[in-house]
């Protein structure tokens, strides 16, 4: 039997399991039984799962690796961003108060305030159907802002953002009675989007403040996504219903994100990252 020591954090309620591969052998995640473990009622419980790893170069300070509760790794996770920034900072492996970190789809820099929070550099937004991956319908110009995608008869404009991993942004009414599992579960694995997408469903209050209710890839809805607060205000900015290059108030049903991008520039995402407990455990 092998044995495995974690933290069990969350950003907004988004919860993680985060092992330290630097400081114990844990070579393999594919490998490992992720899906029992994400097992709520039989495992530890978790939306993703978090590995700390040594960097492939001395340009950065560490690798950043994510999966899935259903055991796929993905490129991007900004929730995962925060905690990992405050547990390699908890753990004493770095003293830098800003770290840059490489993941999936390039590097990522967080920075640790003295207030707690955390801010994350998330890098700059990609717009275009290759860079989501997303195929438009017959005859949609490739950079509009807005695409069409059909769930059964239903037409549904989506606003396309990468941020490390695909999202399609829906601006809806109130997100309350927003279909979010109809039209989450359905967009999620539409076909024009061959790599499967995080969908956001929006609701702006104002140009500084809007609410959002994510449904995530290979996860189903959850109480905040990082990476689908960034998509949503940078799709907010380019659609003209969003303040550019200042913080706007993500409220989430886990908490609140601040986001600001303005066009051209990176984005940048500040909230908090907490510890909920240490364990181990034996697997074989």
């Amino acid at each position: 039997m092998k044995t495995l020591k974690f933290t069990k954090m969350h950003g907004l309620g988004n919860d993680f399991m985060v092992v330290n591969a630097i400081e114990q052998d844990f070579v393999d995640p594919l490998a490992a039984p992720l899906a029992q473990w994400a097992d709520r009622y039989r495992g530890v419980g978790f939306d993703q799962f978090l590995v700390v790893e040594k960097p492939s170069s001395d340009a950065v300070d560490f690798r950043y690796r994510i999966f899935n509760a259903d055991g796929r790794e993905v490129e991007q996770c900004g929730n995962g961003a925060r905690c990992f920034a405050r547990f390699v900072a908890d753990k004493g492996l770095t003293n830098k108060t800003e770290i840059l970190v490489e993941t999936a789809k390039g590097i990522i820099v967080p920075k640790l305030l003295d207030n707690g929070l955390v801010t994350v550099n998330m890098g700059k937004p990609r717009f275009m159907p290759s860079e989501i991956p997303f195929v438009p319908a017959h005859g949609e110009n490739e950079d509009a802002l807005t695409h069409i995608v059909l769930v059964g008869l239903e037409s549904v404009p989506v606003s396309c953002v990468n941020m490390g991993n695909p999202h399609a942004v829906i601006l809806v009414d109130y997100v309350e009675t927003a279909p979010v599992e109809h039209w989450g579960g359905a967009i999620e694995s539409h076909e024009q989007f061959p790599e499967r997408v995080n969908v956001g469903f929006l609701q702006v209050e104002d140009e500084l403040s809007v609410r959002l209710r994510v449904f995530e890839r290979g996860v189903g809805e959850t109480q905040a996504c990082g990476t689908g607060a960034c998509a949503a205000v940078v799709a907010g900015v380019r659609n003209g219903l969003l303040k550019a290059g200042v913080p706007v108030r993500v409220t989430l049903p886990g908490g609140e994100l601040f986001i600001s991008w303005e066009e051209g520039g990176d984005v940048q995402m500040t909230g908090p990252a907490e510890t909920v407990f240490e364990g181990e455990l034996q697997y074989s």
